[in-house]
């Protein structure tokens, strides 16, 4: 069995997966689809090529451009914070995880601000005539991230230190 990894190196290596899978698919759908058009794949699932100078959900995507500073420094700091959160803890595993897709969510949505000026977004899941907001690989990764990261602060697992989660 492969030893886990236990290391701010390992854990950004994993990120870096993270951001090169986003992108490769971010690359492959801005060759393959033109804005706007719709590829039914499932009877749920289109692919659409999507840009959002917003944020989640589109939030302030309607606004007079000054998002994209404002997003673009929330992901520096939240990159920097969350290197700064592995490097403190890099032995919790399930924590870790959730920083790890967190940040290569981040860092992959940064990319896109820098060099598009608006996020890539492509998968549109939809049923019954409601669609879901277009999202992408980096979005997946921050949600799980989120979602896992809320987790761990209600389960203290297994391999946390035992003054990891004070007050329990």
């Amino acid at each position: 069995m492969a030893e886990r990894p236990r290391r701010l190196v390992d854990w950004l290596g994993w990120a870096l997966a993270l951001v090169v899978v986003d992108q490769v698919t971010k690359v492959l759908m801005l060759q393959w689809l033109l804005p706007g058009q719709v590829v039914p794949i499932t009877p749920f699932l289109n692919l659409v090529l999507v840009y959002n100078p917003g944020a989640a959900f589109s939030l302030l995507a309607d606004a007079a451009g000054w998002q994209r500073a404002f997003f673009i420094a929330v992901a520096v700091v939240a990159i920097a914070w969350i290197v700064h959160m592995l490097r403190a803890d890099p032995g919790r595993i399930r924590y870790c995880v959730a920083l790890t897709l967190i940040l290569g969510g981040a860092a992959g949505n940064l990319i896109d601000r820098l060099w598009l000026g608006a996020v890539v977004d492509f998968i549109d899941l939809h049923a019954a005539g409601w669609h879901w907001p277009a999202f992408n690989v980096a979005d997946s990764a921050i949600c799980c991230g989120a979602a896992l990261l809320v987790w761990d602060a209600w389960r203290p697992s297994p391999d946390a230190a035992p003054d990891a989660h004070p007050g329990r």
